[in-house]
């Protein structure tokens, strides 16, 4: 018997819990609606820490420092009619000191392949009227000093 449904894409998925001055880095692609933490992708071999600092070295040209793991996340979602299986893993990290997190307020220019990227920080206070994806994030970051958590999320 064959099962009709699609198998979903999988993805393993670093994320930056970014904080300065009480403001959290977000980012998204030039005109989308929604914001997310800065993240990316991580490729076979690569460690998740890695991976993240590649990922700002590659989309904002900045480095950060990686640090304790807050949170994994199951996430299923659809994207573009296709169903989604991403493997969150959420780092708590900081700006390299003197780099331009570190010290310009921004907001900052990025690239992902050819799409323009906005990074800006964020005060916890406007967080909570924005559209947060996932959408899990708005408790993640009401509380990111929490203990360790594991998040299953479905949309």
């Amino acid at each position: 018997m064959h099962d009709a449904t699609p198998t979903p894409r999988v993805r393993l998925r670093a994320a930056a819990v970014l904080w300065r001055d009480g403001a959290v880095l977000l980012h998204r692609l030039a005109g989308d609606v929604f914001w997310a933490l800065p993240g990316g992708k991580v490729e076979p071999g690569e460690a998740a820490a890695q991976a993240l600092a590649r990922e700002f070295q590659e989309e904002l040209g900045e480095g950060v420092t990686v640090g304790r793991l807050a949170c994994v996340a199951e996430n299923f979602f659809v994207h573009r009619g296709v169903a989604q299986h991403e493997l969150g893993l959420y780092f708590m990290a900081a700006p390299t000191p003197g780099s331009a997190l570190a010290c310009e307020p921004g907001p900052y220019a990025g690239v992902e392949r050819d799409r323009r990227l906005e990074f800006a920080w964020f005060p916890p206070q406007a967080l909570a009227l924005m559209d947060l994806r996932p959408a899990f994030l708005h408790d993640l970051l009401r509380d990111p000093d929490q203990a360790f958590r594991h998040i299953v999320h479905r949309v």
